[in-house]
């Protein structure tokens, strides 16, 4: 679908990436992965076309369509969630006109015989199928669908979107690339600014999709669920892996020591030529072999070795004095804005030594509650914090406490202590701080940055209760994977917020579920927590369709065209004949077929009954919060609102026909 042959980019003396070939076919999930700099996203505007390559070209057919979601840009604010959204369908609006003008020109000639006014119904006839094939009225449905499928609850629908923060208009502007259904989607960090069940969502929908998928993420779960190919960029090129992230980890894993045993035979190589070449180059009766070993080592293509793996650093807290046996204990807290609610009568206790998730939709009162029990905002009920207890923080606006006149190796070098002093340039660099970077001064750094330094800063500070709010949002894989390690090696107590399966995996024992106000706790890790969410949804969905199934009483094949559902009955084979001209047997046949009719009625009635009954029951499980990504819930409100629509257009034709039968 699209080829990228001989790609270079150059920022510079050397080259970002060069001789990069690759081809991006029909309904590929592919995940682009590589270290930070590595040119991950300069690759994607690059195909997209906001960026143009020192050389090499991209190909693809005429007709194709491409989605971009980049991690910023500027978004609107003079509309509503759902008008906003409705965006992404300008081309059905557009069509739609197109057929109302041409159906109202039709209306008004009289010429019907002439040529123009052929192709005038030729022309009405093509867009009108098109517009069909496109999905006709039922974007509507899509838009809800995927709106909901991406955390909106109903009631923001109407909201305008300049009351929403950043990361809620990321969002619309997903939903609107998803929704347009290019032939390729190129998605950077799609998962910034999404919770556990919008990014699950996320992942059906990309799998479901008919779209060529291209990547860039740092949640390993997502890319993992998500794509089934690899691309690498490494040591300037591209390596083209066919298989999903982990398959893909292991045998990264095993290229890289092939690749470093190469490298170290050809230094080897290299060595001893150089050592015969010096050893003999002046013995005139070895001139011919040291001129043959001079051309020798001019045309040896030196091997390069990617360094990531190169360095594994492993970060422990500095020890510090023991807590009391619970650290926090909450007792009926309650907190309200204004009028709306938060959570209420909030009920838990974290023993020491506990690691421990909060996890639930944006918005439900994670960060919060992790407000109140530091005490930043007032709160009912009771929260007490345990015996000698030292708090360790890290929040979004962390790094606006950083000293902005110093360099990044200065703001560690204040805080280390002992051995650490020796390892801060292997820690900042294993937090993409390492070289001549840990010399910048910290009011150059972007948010990101200063956010990753800001964790590194905590990580070296004396406490024995961590409190994380979402930790990983700046941090790459190899990043994540030290803090990772610091904390589960940490033997003091942790409350950890943040929507990434992956790192919770293995690091929490307890989770806090948050929603409808309410706190809920579930023992055992994240997917312990989540295999509980799926086999509700599974259960909720067995249920619903077989309830569609009994509402719709009709197999698939029979649910075409109205005409269709009762054949017995047709205006084109009953004639209104005057009764005083009618036989005893045409009067019998009459009556007969008026009776089918009426029982062609009565069953599509009882149907429409089923239907609507249905409908209701699903408007009240979706107004529940914790059904409304419930995409099962979702689709089958979907199905039966078409095929209600859809039955009581049969029911009209049906009546009508009855009508005609009783004269």
């Amino acid at each position: 679908m699209i080829s990228i042959e001989g790609l270079k980019v150059e920022f510079g003396v050397k080259p970002l990436f060069s001789d990069v070939n690759f081809v991006i076919n029909e309904h590929d999930r592919i995940a682009l992965v590589g270290k930070n700099g590595a040119g991950k996203s300069t690759m994607l505007k690059i195909i997209y076309g906001l960026q143009k390559p020192t050389a090499g070209t991209i190909s693809f057919p005429k007709d194709c369509t491409i989605g971009y979601l980049p991690q910023v840009m500027k978004l609107q604010d003079d509309t509503s969630v759902k008008e906003e959204t409705r965006k992404a369908f300008a081309d059905h609006t557009r069509m739609k006109d197109e057929l109302m003008k041409m159906q109202q020109e039709m209306a008004d000639r009289t010429d019907y015989e002439s040529e123009g006014y052929s192709d005038l119904v030729e022309r009405f006839t093509q867009e009108q199928e098109r517009y069909m094939m496109m999905g006709g009225e039922n974007y509507e449905a899509d838009i809800e669908r995927v709106l909901i499928g991406l955390g909106f609850e109903r009631c923001d629908f109407e909201r305008p979107t300049k009351e929403l923060s950043g990361g809620w208009r990321m969002r619309i502007e997903l939903a609107k690339i998803l929704l347009r259904k290019p032939d390729v989607l190129l998605l950077d960090e799609p998962t910034n600014h999404l919770d556990i069940e919008s990014i699950t969502w996320l992942e059906k929908f990309l799998q479901q999709s008919s779209s060529a998928v291209l990547l860039v993420s740092h949640d390993r779960a997502f890319i993992n669920n998500a794509t089934n190919r690899t691309l690498e960029i490494t040591c300037g090129h591209v390596e083209d892996y066919k298989v999903k992230y982990n398959e893909y980890v292991v045998l990264h894993k095993e290229r890289h020591e092939q690749q470093l045993r190469a490298y170290e035979n050809q230094q080897k190589e290299i060595a001893d030529t150089k050592a015969f070449i010096e050893r003999f180059r002046y013995k005139p009766s070895k001139a011919v072999q040291v001129q043959s070993r001079i051309k020798q080592l001019a045309k040896i293509k030196p091997i390069e070795v990617d360094d990531v793996d190169n360095t594994v650093m492993h970060l422990k807290f500095p020890p510090c004095l023991r807590s009391g046996d619970h650290p926090i204990i909450c007792e009926n807290v309650s907190k309200t804005y204004g009028d709306h609610l938060i959570f209420d009568h909030v009920t838990f206790t974290v023993k020491r030594g506990e690691k421990v998730a909060f996890v639930g939709k944006n918005g439900e009162g994670k960060s919060t509650l992790v407000k109140c029990i530091l005490g930043e905002i007032p709160f009912k009920g009771k929260l007490k914090i345990g015996h000698n207890v030292h708090i360790g923080y890290f929040a979004q606006n962390q790094a606006q406490l950083l000293d902005e006149n110093i360099s990044i190796y200065d703001t560690i070098d204040q805080v280390a202590t002992g051995d650490m002093r020796l390892k801060i340039n292997n820690l900042l660099g294993a937090f993409m701080f390492g070289g001549e970077i840990s010399e910048k001064k910290v009011k150059v750094l972007s948010g990101g940055e200063r956010s990753r330094l800001a964790m590194i800063k905590l990580l070296l500070e004396p406490v024995n209760l961590l409190i994380l709010d979402e930790p990983t949002n700046h941090l790459d894989m190899p990043s994540k994977d030290v803090l990772k390690e610091a904390i589960k090696a940490f033997d003091g107590t942790a409350v950890i917020v943040s929507h990434d399966r992956e790192f919770l995996d293995g690091l929490v024992s307890k989770v806090y579920e948050f929603g409808d106000a309410k706190v809920k706790e579930h023992l055992g890790g994240i997917y312990d927590w989540l295999q509980e969410k799926g086999a509700e949804c599974n259960e909720d969905g067995e249920f619903s369709q077989h309830v569609i199934d009994d509402a719709l009483n009709t197999p698939a094949a029979e649910r075409q065209e109205p005409e269709l559902l009762e054949s017995d009955v047709s205006v084109d084979d009953v004639k209104a004949q005057d009764s005083t001209k009618q036989s005893y047997s045409e009067h019998k046949e009459q009556q007969k077929k008026v009776r089918k009719a009426e029982r062609a009625v009565k069953n599509s009635e009882d149907k429409i009954s089923s239907m609507e009954k249905r409908i209701k029951e699903l408007d009240s499980l979706l107004m529940d919060a914790k059904n409304a990504s419930n995409m099962k819930l979702v689709s089958e409100y979907t199905s039966v609102k078409e095929a209600l629509d859809h039955e009581n257009d049969t029911w009209l034709v049906l009546s009508q026909k009855l009508e005609d039968l009783r004269g």
